[in-house]
């Protein structure tokens, strides 16, 4: 019987609602989708994309490791921005975490975020070791 493990950090944000930062089951991670907030605050942080996909990758890194796991064994993103127009800006950003064999993405523009936010990141990873 398959089981899942709640995973939860308070190196990133808390949970918004009735979700999880993130689900363990068998071979994977399943993470939500993470937004700029600052952990400690609770507060949006970054006025353009790319301050903003810097808050939300870290937060994704925080989860992972609370997982167990890294961006190395990332698997699949969805990329979520309130206009294409920030999607070059998004893209050098996310590049930046992702240098080795990029994981699968789509990338899906959205009429609003919570919090007025730009870009959203969920990710599928392998558990695993940190690599």
């Amino acid at each position: 019987m398959t089981q899942r493990e709640q995973v939860a950090t308070t190196q990133a944000p808390a949970a918004i609602g009735p979700y999880s930062q993130a689900i363990r089951t068998d071979g994977f991670v399943f993470a939500s989708g993470q937004i700029a907030l600052d952990p400690a605050s609770g507060q949006l942080t970054g006025e353009d994309v790319r301050a903003q996909t810097r808050q939300v990758m870290a937060n994704v890194r925080a989860v992972l490791e609370a997982a167990g796991t890294s961006l190395a064994n990332v698997v699949k993103t969805t990329v979520f921005l309130t206009s294409m127009a920030n999607f070059a800006a998004m893209n050098e950003v996310y590049g930046e975490y992702f240098t080795q064999i990029p994981p699968a993405r789509s990338t899906v523009a959205v009429a609003e975020l919570p919090r007025g936010a730009l870009v959203e990141v969920e990710v599928i990873a392998l558990r695993g070791t940190s690599a």
